[in-house]
C-alpha cells in the first residue's frame, strides 16, 4: 500500500516539488470504480512523465453550499476520501476550499488562479460531466480549449457503467446503502463500505447482556438501513477485527435514541474508548427488530454471531482499496 497522502487545503499552499504534476479534478465521493475510471489514467499519465500525480476536490461538497437545507449522505468525508486515494497511489490531495465566491470564478479565472498559477499543471484529467467556473459554464471542450492556449494536456474520461451496461454514481451506491445492500454497494465501490468515528462512551449494556460493543456515533446525514451487519473493525493501530455491528435506535432497550453504530468484536477484550476506529460493512444480516424483553434479544445476538462469523470466514478483497481498509494485517 502506498504511504500517507499529503493534504493541502488551498492552491496557495501548494509545495513547490508538486507543481507542474498531472491533477484528476472532481468531488469523488465514494472514491468508486467510476471515479477510478478516471484517476487511474491521471496516475498512468504521471507515471509515464514522472511528475506529480494529484487530486483536486472541493470542501465542503458543493451540493452543500448550494442546497445547505437537503442533507448531503456523504460516501467518504475528507479524510477517509485522502486515504483512499493514498492507497491508490496519488501523492497530494488538494482539498480546495469551496464557497459561493470562488463558484463564481469565471471558467478563464478558474483556470488560472487553480490550475495554471496554482497547481502549474502538466496535465488534467476529468469525467465527461465535468462543469468549472460561474453557472457551470466551463465544459470539457472549454477546458481542452484552455489546456491548448496554456501548454497542458487534458484527458476526459467517458462514463463508467457496471456489467450490467447501469453507470455508476455515487448516488446509486447511496442508495443501495439506504436499503441495506451493501454487498452490492461493495461492487460499484470496488471496497467494502467503510465508515470512521470515535469510539464513545454507552450505557454499558451490550456488556451486562454479554455483548460488549465499540460505539460509534455517525453523521445525522448518514443514510444507512437500521438492521445488524457483519463487519471488519479497524482500531487506531491498523489492527482488525471481525465482528457484528448494530446500527440503529435500539428500540428493544430505548424509547427514542439517536442513532448509533455498536460494534461486537469478536475474542476481544479491551479498552478502545477515544481512539478513531473505523468499521467496514461486509454483509447486512437483518433489519432492526424490538423484541419482547432481553432473552429474546440475547438469543438473536448470539444467532447474529454465528452468522457474522460464517459469512466473514469466506470472503476475499475486491482490490487495492478493500486491502487497504478491511484486509491488511488481518488479526486471528
Amino acid at each position: 500500500m502506498a504511504g500517507p497522502i499529503e493534504r493541502i487545503a488551498d492552491v496557495k499552499g501548494l509545495p513547490a516539488a508538486l507543481r507542474g504534476g498531472v491533477v484528476a479534478i472532481g468531488n469523488f465521493d465514494g472514491v468508486h470504480r467510476g471515479h477510478q475510471s478516471v484517476l487511474e489514467p491521471a496516475l498512468e499519465i504521471a507515471a509515464r512523465e514522472n511528475v506529480p500525480a494529484l487530486v483536486l476536490t472541493f470542501e465542503p461538497h458543493p451540493r452543500q453550499v448550494f442546497r445547505p437545507d437537503v442533507p448531503l449522505f456523504r460516501l467518504t468525508p475528507a479524510p477517509m476520501k485522502a486515504r483512499l486515494l493514498g492507497a491508490l497511489g496519488f501523492d497530494a490531495v488538494v482539498e480546495q476550499a469551496f464557497d459561493r465566491a470562488f463558484s463564481g470564478l469565471s471558467p478563464q479565472d478558474f483556470v488560472k488562479t487553480v490550475l495554471v498559477d496554482g497547481l502549474g499543471i502538466s496535465h488534467v484529467v476529468t469525467g465527461f460531466d465535468f462543469h468549472f467556473g460561474k453557472n457551470r459554464s466551463g465544459t470539457p471542450a472549454v477546458l481542452a480549449g484552455a489546456g491548448r492556449d496554456n501548454g497542458f494536456g487534458v484527458t476526459v474520461v467517458d462514463a463508467y457503467s457496471d456489467e450490467g451496461g447501469a453507470v455508476i454514481s455515487s448516488s446509486r451506491i447511496r442508495g443501495l446503502l439506504a436499503g441495506g445492500e451493501v454487498a452490492e454497494a461493495a461492487g460499484l465501490l470496488g471496497y467494502r463500505f467503510t465508515v470512521e468515528a470515535e469510539v464513545t462512551g454507552g450505557q454499558k449494556l451490550g456488556r451486562t447482556l454479554g455483548f460488549p460493543t465499540a460505539n460509534m456515533a455517525l453523521s445525522p446525514d448518514a443514510e444507512l438501513r437500521h438492521g445488524i451487519y457483519a463487519v471488519r473493525f479497524r482500531r487506531a493501530d491498523g489492527s482488525l477485527r471481525n465482528g457484528v455491528a448494530s446500527f440503529g435506535r435500539r428500540p428493544t432497550v430505548t424509547e427514542d435514541g439517536a442513532p448509533l453504530l455498536e460494534t461486537f468484536l469478536f475474542d476481544f477484550d479491551g479498552d478502545l474508548y477515544g481512539e478513531t476506529c473505523s468499521v467496514s460493512l461486509f454483509g447486512f444480516l437483518r433489519g432492526e427488530v424490538k423484541f419482547d424483553g432481553l432473552d429474546p434479544l440475547i438469543a438473536q445476538m448470539k444467532r447474529d454471531e454465528a452468522e457474522a462469523r460464517a459469512l466473514l470466514g469466506d470472503v476475499k478483497p475486491h482490490g487495492p482499496l478493500d486491502l487497504a481498509l478491511a484486509f491488511e494485517g488481518l488479526a486471528g
